[in-house]
């Protein structure tokens, strides 16, 4: 496995990967920037400098993300939520095919290894509130207004 770490706007990015495809993807409050990226990493990393800076809606890069396979499900549908769009934690349950799962959807969620690039930021409360985000919700709501398709003073 490789690792490089990278600035973003919300604080340095670890990025871990190989061949096989990136697997991890988290952000840190802080950390020195590499300054070797392994090959494995560069499409990943220019992909989300693009995202940074408002190039890109969609990562095309290979992931690997290591999970359960009820977690890979969780993940899988969280890639369907469009760019600047949001949905709640119940109805990505509904979508998962069971109303009651809403806690395991919402725990699944909160593992996910891929930040930003499976989304999510794009899950709020059933009353459109910002809940659980690992990251800290400060960063989650830089991210749905990084999003925005109509940029405002702020969406909550």
């Amino acid at each position: 496995m490789q690792t490089a770490f990278i600035n973003t706007p919300l604080g340095t990015a670890k990025i871990v990967g190989d061949a096989d495809g990136i697997s991890v993807i988290s952000i840190l409050s802080e950390g020195e920037v590499s300054k070797k990226i392994p090959k494995e990493l560069k499409e990943c990393i220019i992909q989300l400098q693009e995202y940074f800076n408002g190039q890109r809606s969609n990562f095309s890069f290979k992931m690997n993300p290591q999970g359960t396979d009820f977690q890979q499900k969780v993940w899988q549908e969280l890639l369907n939520i469009p760019f600047g769009k949001t949905m709640t934690y119940l109805d990505l349950s509904k979508k998962l095919g069971d109303v009651k799962a809403i806690r395991a959807v919402a725990s699944a969620n909160g593992r996910n290894p891929l930040w930003i690039v499976v989304p999510c930021h794009r899950v709020i409360g059933t009353d459109g509130s910002l809940t659980g985000y690992a990251g800290g919700l400060w960063r989650k709501k830089w991210l749905l207004e990084h999003e925005s398709p109509s940029k405002q003073q702020s969406l909550f």
